[in-house]
C-alpha cells in the first residue's frame, strides 16, 4: 500500500511540474508577445511621425528656395546660393526621412551616438535646459491659479520696503 501511495504521489508530482512548465512556457510566449507587440508599434510610430516629418522637411525646402529666388531677384547673389545649399540640404534630410524604414533610421541615431557621444549629451543637456525653463514658466502660472491670483507675477519685498518713514516702524531700517 505504501509503494502504490509513493508511486501516485510520484505521479502528481510529474503531472505538477509538467503542468508548472506548460505554464511557465505560456507566459514566457504572452510577455515575449506583448513585447512584440510594443516594438512593432513603436516601429510603426518612427515610420509614420519621420515620414510626416520628411514630407515637412521637404515643404520648408521649397519655402528656403523661394527665398533664394526672392534674393537673387534682389541682386544679392552670395546668400542665395547660400540659401540654395541650405534648401538642398533640407531636401536631402526630407527625402531620406520621408523614404528611410524605421530600422534604418534608429540604426543610424544608434551609429551616429556611437561615434560622437558628445553630441548625444549636449542634445540631452539642451533638451534638459529647454523642459526646466518650460516647467518653471508654466509652474508660477499654475501657482497663481490654485492661489486664486497671488502669486506667480509678484515680488516679494522686504518687511517695510515702499513705505514711507513716517509710517515705518522702528525696527525696519528707520532712520
Amino acid at each position: 500500500m505504501t509503494t502504490e501511495i509513493k508511486e501516485a504521489a510520484s505521479t502528481a508530482a510529474e503531472k505538477a511540474g509538467d503542468v508548472v512548465e506548460a505554464a511557465k512556457a505560456r507566459a514566457g510566449e504572452g510577455a515575449g508577445g506583448a513585447v512584440g507587440a510594443a516594438r512593432s508599434r513603436a516601429r510603426d510610430e518612427v515610420g509614420r511621425r519621420s515620414t510626416q516629418a520628411g514630407e515637412r522637411a521637404i515643404g520648408t525646402a521649397g519655402d528656403i528656395r523661394s527665398v533664394g529666388d526672392e534674393l537673387r531677384r534682389q541682386g544679392k547673389e552670395a546668400p542665395a546660393r547660400m540659401a540654395d545649399r541650405a534648401a538642398d540640404q533640407t531636401e536631402r534630410l526630407g527625402a531620406y526621412l520621408r523614404d528611410a524604414d524605421p530600422d534604418t533610421l534608429l540604426g543610424d541615431v544608434e551609429e551616429f551616438g556611437r561615434r560622437r557621444p558628445w553630441a548625444i549629451a549636449a542634445a540631452g543637456l539642451a533638451i534638459g535646459i529647454v523642459a526646466a525653463r518650460t516647467l518653471k514658466a508654466s509652474s508660477s502660472r499654475r501657482y497663481s491659479r490654485v492661489a486664486g491670483g497671488r502669486g506667480g507675477d509678484e515680488v516679494s519685498r522686504p518687511a517695510g520696503a515702499g513705505v514711507p518713514d513716517a509710517a515705518r516702524p522702528s525696527g525696519l531700517g528707520g532712520r
